[in-house]
């Protein structure tokens, strides 16, 4: 090109983070919300039973312990500070171990 720019390129998404990166830590975005896991945690406030928050970010196995125990009250007060925490702590994970997207 004679007294030119080269043409500009187009910036590709990355196809192996598709919401996004991370800006802390490089490592890719969740497609899991953390406002959905967050809110799902307050359900024993509305139905009585915990973990589907857990669940639905993809942790499994602390999802059905919070579902079980939600019949007593340490499940219930256990989902309810964990909603919470998922809610304002910004390294909250989904079960692949990437970060909840906000």
């Amino acid at each position: 090109m004679a007294g030119g720019y080269p043409p500009q390129q187009a910036q590709m998404a990355d196809p192996n983070a598709p919401y996004g990166v991370d800006p802390k830590t490089g490592i890719p975005y969740s497609d899991k919300q953390k406002m959905i896991a967050g809110g799902l945690q307050f359900l024993p406030l509305i139905i009585g039973l915990g973990g589907i928050g857990r669940i639905y970010a993809g942790h499994i196995g602390t999802g059905i312990a919070r579902l079980l125990t939600s019949f007593i009250c340490i499940g219930y007060v256990w989902s309810i500070i964990d909603g919470i925490l998922i809610l304002t702590n910004d390294s909250a994970t989904d079960g692949q171990g990437r970060i909840l997207r906000p």
